[in-house]
C-alpha cells in the first residue's frame, strides 16, 4: 500500500479544505467549471472520475469467472451483503436518521438528497481498493478477483433498478433516462475500455505489462480522486460555510453502516466455516462501496451543489480510515478461523 493510499483519507480532508477555501474566495471560477454541462453531466467531474475509474477497470479480470464454481460459499457470501442486505440497509439508515433522529435540524429536501446520496453509496459495491483491503488482510487474490468480477457484471444490470426502487421508496423523483446514462457512461464504458486495454498489454499472459500500466495510471487516479473532491466542495462551499454540522451528521449513519455491515458478514463468515483467506476479503468486499460511481451519479441526478453529491464524498472520506480499522481487527482475529 502506497503513500497516497494509506493516507487517504488525509489528503481528501486537505481536498476539503481546499475546495471550501476556494470556493468562497474565488466563487465565479467554480461558478465557471459548474457551467461545463452536458446532458446532465458536468464535463470536468467527468473526466476526473473516468480518470479514478478506468484503472480500476483494468485490474478486473473477466476470464477469472471460469473459476466462479470454486469455493461458492464465500462468493454466496459477498452476493447476498451487497445486492441483498447492504442497500437497504442503507436506505433504512437514511431514513431513520434524517427522518426522524435529525428531523429538527436538516430541512426535509435536503435530508432527501442525504439519503439519495447514501442509497448510492450502498447500491455500488467496492471495485478497485478492495484488492489493497485483500492483499492486507493475506485474502486469496484470485478468488478475490472472482468476486469483483462477478459483482462487476451484476453491477450492469442491478445498479439502476435498486436504486431506482430505494430512491422512489424515499420519495425521490428517479429520472430513468439519466440514471441509466450515468450506469453507461461509468460503469459499462470504463469496464469495456479496461477490457480492450487488459487484453492489448496482457497479450503474452504474463502480466507484467500490465503491471506496470497500472501502476504508472495509479497517481493519475488518485489525483482525479482529489481535483474531483476539490471541485465539489468548492461547489458546496457557501453550503458548508454555512452550515458544517452536515458532514458530521451525513457520517454518522455512514459510520454505523459500514460496522453493522461488517460485522454481519464476518458472524456469517465465521458461522459458515470459511478460511479466513476467503472469509477477510469477502466481508471487505462486502462492507467498501464503489464511491466513485456514487459521486459521479449523485452528480448527474442531483447536481453538483446537492447534498446527494456532498453525502457520498463524505463516504469517501469516512470509509478509508474505518476500512483500515477493519483490517487490523480481521488480521488479530485470523485464529477465530482456525
Amino acid at each position: 500500500m502506497g503513500v497516497f493510499e494509506r493516507y487517504l483519507s488525509v489528503w481528501v480532508g486537505l481536498c476539503i479544505l481546499a475546495g471550501v477555501s476556494l470556493g468562497n474566495f474565488l466563487p465565479e471560477v467554480f461558478q465557471w467549471f459548474a457551467a461545463l454541462e452536458y446532458a446532465h453531466v458536468n464535463i470536468p467531474v467527468a473526466l476526473f472520475i473516468w480518470v479514478m475509474i478506468y484503472p480500476m477497470m483494468i485490474q478486473v479480470d473477466f476470464s477469472s469467472i471460469k473459476d466462479v464454481g470454486k469455493k461458492p460459499k464465500g462468493l454466496a457470501l459477498t452476493l447476498v451483503i451487497n445486492w441483498l442486505i447492504k442497500p437497504f440497509s442503507m436506505a433504512a439508515l437514511g431514513w431513520l436518521f434524517f427522518r426522524v433522529v435529525f428531523v429538527d435540524l436538516v430541512d426535509p429536501q435536503t435530508a432527501s438528497e442525504y439519503i439519495a446520496g447514501m442509497i448510492l453509496l450502498g447500491v455500488a459495491p467496492c471495485t478497485a481498493m478492495v484488492f489493497v483491503w485483500s492483499h492486507l488482510v493475506k485474502g486469496d487474490a484470485n478468488y478475490t478477483l472472482v468476486q469483483v468480477s462477478v459483482n462487476d457484471l451484476i453491477m450492469i444490470f442491478a445498479f439502476a433498478p435498486i436504486a431506482a426502487f430505494l430512491l422512489g421508496v424515499n420519495d425521490v423523483t428517479v429520472p430513468w433516462a439519466t440514471l441509466l446514462f450515468s450506469v453507461l457512461l461509468y460503469v459499462v464504458v470504463p469496464l469495456v475500455a479496461g477490457i480492450v486495454t487488459r487484453k492489448l498489454l496482457d497479450s503474452a499472459d504474463n502480466h507484467l505489462r500490465l503491471n506496470q500500466f497500472i501502476q504508472t495510471l495509479k497517481p493519475v487516479s488518485i489525483a482525479g480522486l482529489l481535483a474531483t473532491v476539490v471541485l465539489l466542495f468548492g461547489f458546496q462551499a457557501q453550503t458548508i460555510i454555512a452550515s458544517p454540522l452536515a458532514i458530521v451528521l451525513i457520517a454518522i449513519p455512514l459510520l454505523l453502516q459500514t460496522y453493522g455491515i461488517f460485522a454481519i458478514a464476518y458472524g456469517a463468515a465465521k458461522a459458515m466455516k470459511l478460511p479466513h483467506n476467503v472469509a477477510a476479503p469477502a466481508c471487505m468486499i462486502g462492507t467498501s462501496n464503489f464511491f466513485e460511481l456514487a459521486v459521479a451519479v449523485a452528480i448527474s441526478l442531483f447536481g453538483l451543489q446537492s447534498g446527494a453529491a456532498l453525502a457520498t464524498v463524505v463516504g469517501v472520506l469516512v470509509e478509508v480510515p474505518v476500512m483500515l480499522s477493519l483490517v487490523a481487527f480481521a488480521n488479530r482475529t485470523r485464529h477465530w478461523f482456525d
